[in-house]
């Protein structure tokens, strides 16, 4: 009887330790105790101390069957939720993935609208740029005659006087000439 108090003793620690980790299907050295356990409870038979490890035994075992029927149920419904998920996120992935394509098909639309634009914009600040360079060459060239004409304007002005003081001369020279011929 000692005996088999430290090895039920035994088992409860194995059981602990188990009951550690989260729910699973129980493991192999656990089958083979509950195994032996069982053979040795059948086998005791009439002695009362036996019947009552043997129902306690025989209540551990269905306690365990509805363990492993709720683990499988839990399992059951984790794969069905997986089921779920997964095909939540396929929908949601085939969602962001025509989202994806229609951002991509704009995004090349408004580059090849950009590109127009700063296309004409170029030819227009090309036109402006050509525009403005002959604008600037007709200036400077209507500068550089409006400075030609003002120097011959300065070099006519001059004449006139010289024209005027010469004539002015001619005819003092003039009237001493005739004064001295009479």
């Amino acid at each position: 009887m000692s005996s088999f108090y430290t090895r039920s003793k035994e088992f409860t620690r194995n059981r602990k330790s188990q009951s550690d980790s989260p729910p699973a299907s129980p493991s192999p050295t656990a089958k083979t105790f509950r195994h032996e356990r069982l053979s040795r409870l059948e086998s005791g038979g009439s002695n009362p101390a036996t019947s009552d490890s043997y129902d306690r035994a025989s209540a551990r075992a269905r306690r365990e069957a509805r363990l492993a029927s709720l683990t499988s149920r839990v399992e059951e419904d984790t794969n069905r939720d997986y089921k779920k998920l997964y095909e939540s996120a396929l929908t949601e992935n085939q969602k962001l993935k025509t989202k994806l394509q229609e951002a991509q098909l704009e995004l090349a639309d408004v580059k090849s609208k950009l590109e127009k634009m700063a296309q004409q914009k170029q030819e227009k600040t090309s036109g402006r740029s050509s525009m403005l360079e002959m604008e600037k060459r007709e200036r400077r060239a209507l500068e550089r005659k409006m400075s030609e004409m003002e120097e011959e304007m300065k070099v006519l002005t001059e004449l006139k006087s010289d024209n005027q003081r010469l004539k002015d001369e001619n005819g003092a020279l003039i009237r001493v000439i005739s004064k001295l011929s009479k």
